[in-house]
């Protein structure tokens, strides 16, 4: 009997899987497909977006300068041992536009506005809102679903670039400023050694994929949540380990196909 509630309780989690898998993916679709409302009144798209993007604009920046703080440290120490002192400013930028600033502020916009978005929609679903609009046949995927989910994917390459801008110049102040790094150096051999295409464009093209990543998993949760305290409070968990694994994951195949194409 043991072994065949095992077995039972196997099947059951791998079909609720299932068809978690093929909701999410119908209700991705489904987004997409009633975006246009979200154009036609994008005073809605832009509400998302100060909702979601400038609300997470102070931790991005205080963020994005501490870890370029890190950075210049760290760098400084490791060229140091090698003479290339001159070189931080291409190891701080390289380091912030290729791979942290798009995975850290994808992370971090997970944590504030992903799970805001799933308990918000979470608590429209227990409080019958969703219901309400459905009933006065007005689609809660149009009118509630695709702003935020724009406004997030608009919103994260613009913190993303604010993350990696804020990183550089945390890395100036402590090379050039507090360490002594010569400033011609740091900012001419940055700019040699950044390219636009495969470095800033890849970055963008990152930030970008995991705005659909993190906002689509956020909502999905929200309106997929039962309808309780206890339903959103998880649901919201489920937002922020999801994305943070969502995130890295699709860092890794991201990087691997663009290695794979210089």
């Amino acid at each position: 009997m043991a072994i065949v509630s095992s077995l039972r309780g196997i099947g059951t989690r791998v079909v609720n899987g299932v068809w978690r898998i093929g909701f999410g993916s119908r209700f991705f679709l489904m987004t997409l497909l009633y975006s246009g409302a979200s154009f036609r009144r994008f005073h809605l798209t832009v509400k998302e977006m100060f909702s979601s993007g400038v609300m997470s604009l102070i931790i991005i920046l205080v963020a994005g300068m501490f870890v370029g703080m890190v950075l210049g440290l760290q760098g400084y120490e490791t060229l140091k041992r090698y003479g290339s002192e001159s070189a931080l400013g291409t190891l701080v930028a390289l380091s912030l536009v290729r791979e942290l600033g798009p995975v850290l502020a994808a992370l971090l916009f997970a944590s504030r506005a992903g799970s805001a978005m799933t308990a918000e929609i979470g608590l429209m679903k227990a409080t019958e809102q969703i219901s309400a609009m459905e009933m006065m046949a007005v689609n809660p995927i149009a009118r509630v679903v695709a702003p935020r989910f724009w406004g997030g994917v608009i919103s994260l390459p613009l913190l993303t670039a604010m993350f990696s801008s804020m990183g550089v110049f945390g890395g100036y102040v402590v090379g050039v400023v507090l360490i002594g790094v010569d400033e011609g150096s740091f900012w001419s051999q940055m700019q040699a050694a950044v390219d636009f295409q495969h470095d800033v464009l890849n970055g963008v093209l990152k930030s970008f994929v995991f705005g659909v990543a993190v906002t689509t998993i956020a909502l999905f949760e929200g309106y997929d949540a039962p309808p309780t305290a206890e339903g959103v409070s998880g649901a919201t968990t489920r937002t922020v380990v999801q994305s943070s694994l969502a995130i890295l994951i699709l860092d890794f195949i991201l990087t691997a196909f663009m290695f794979r194409g210089d």
